[in-house]
């Protein structure tokens, strides 16, 4: 293994990455002749076969995938390496991989905007996915850094909160709630209610709360993604609770109206993570500094959402005025 080169390694890990010989080529502007002769002299020094094909797939035998990890290990401190050098060159540049839960889709993009306009050396991977994906992809420490509205239970991770998150309860604008004040969460139980999928950190949050007060919600459909939510209750379907993050691009349409009801919103917030003991590199602690400050840059930004008070990225407290921005 001491003979064998870093770009032997290189193209392992994009065909163990990739599932294939032809897209690692592609990725890489070699050859397929040329990955196939590396993979040849890479196989020979380890001494054990690193692929077997099952028909047309390719899989990582149990030297491949302890080869794999390593290279993962390899590539990760020579990318730190890297921004630790540009750092001490007065420089920020280096990579930043982010996964984010689906809800977060609506403010996250607009803070990496904004990071990568003050740090345009940086270059930004985001990976939007549903709360089950984001967990296993922490578990596989796959990314720098990790978003979601609920950190895992019982997890050896690391969470610091950085953001409001406040659930509120949604209706068509048409809705007959939507003229009342201080509806109980006994009304709410009657309605029918659009959900997220199990496993959902607003759905977990909603089933807490009726559960605390003994009741039992009236599920009328379960959907994978709050626009499918939004497109079911203007429909006509149900109600639903929802982060007022995914109000967003709503607020000025009408469509939506945000109900009156006691216990709400539900106060939550937005959490940055990553697993325990994981080394930050200089790239990652730069945007965890730059978080800390997400509610003050995400206020001076202009916003569309004047007309109705607050700004759903924000949260309640959060006056629109001149005189408060």
């Amino acid at each position: 293994m001491r003979h064998s080169t870093l770009r032997q390694l290189e193209v392992f890990e994009a065909i163990a990455r990739l599932g294939s010989f032809t897209r690692a080529a592609e990725e890489l502007f070699l050859t397929q002749p040329t990955v196939s002769m590396q993979i040849k002299k890479l196989t020979d020094a380890v001494g054990l076969p690193l692929f077997e094909q099952v028909g047309k797939k390719i899989y990582l035998t149990d030297a491949g995938r302890e080869l794999h990890q390593a290279c993962r290990g390899i590539f990760e401190h020579l990318a730190n390496f890297e921004m630790a050098a540009a750092d001490m060159k007065g420089l920020k540049k280096g990579k930043l991989r982010l996964a984010v839960v689906t809800t977060a889709k609506y403010f996250a993009p607009r803070l990496l905007g904004m990071f990568c306009q003050a740090y345009p050396g940086v270059d930004v991977s985001l990976k939007v996915s549903n709360r089950e994906r984001v967990l296993e992809r922490m578990e596989n420490n796959q990314d720098d850094l990790y978003i979601l509205g609920q950190p895992p239970e019982g997890a050896d991770v690391v969470a610091h909160a950085f953001l409001e998150n406040p659930l509120v309860v949604l209706a068509p604008a048409g809705h007959p709630l939507a003229v009342e004040k201080g509806i109980g969460l006994q009304r709410i139980a009657k309605e029918p209610l659009l959900l997220r999928e199990p496993g959902s950190g607003t759905r977990l949050a909603v089933e807490r709360l009726f559960a605390s007060q003994g009741l039992q919600p009236k599920i009328r459909m379960e959907l994978g993604s709050n626009e499918a939510i939004k497109q079911a209750i203007v429909g006509g379907l149900g109600i639903s609770v929802l982060s007022r993050h995914t109000l967003a691009l709503d607020a000025a349409t009408g469509q939506l109206a945000e109900l009156d009801v006691v216990g709400f919103p539900i106060k939550r917030q937005w959490f940055y993570a990553h697993p325990a003991g994981k080394q930050l590199s200089v790239v990652a602690r730069t945007f965890v500094e730059y978080l800390q400050r997400a509610p003050e840059y995400l206020r001076d930004l202009s916003c569309h959402h004047a007309h109705i008070g607050y700004c759903p990225l924000l949260g309640e407290n959060e006056s629109m005025k001149p005189s408060a921005r």
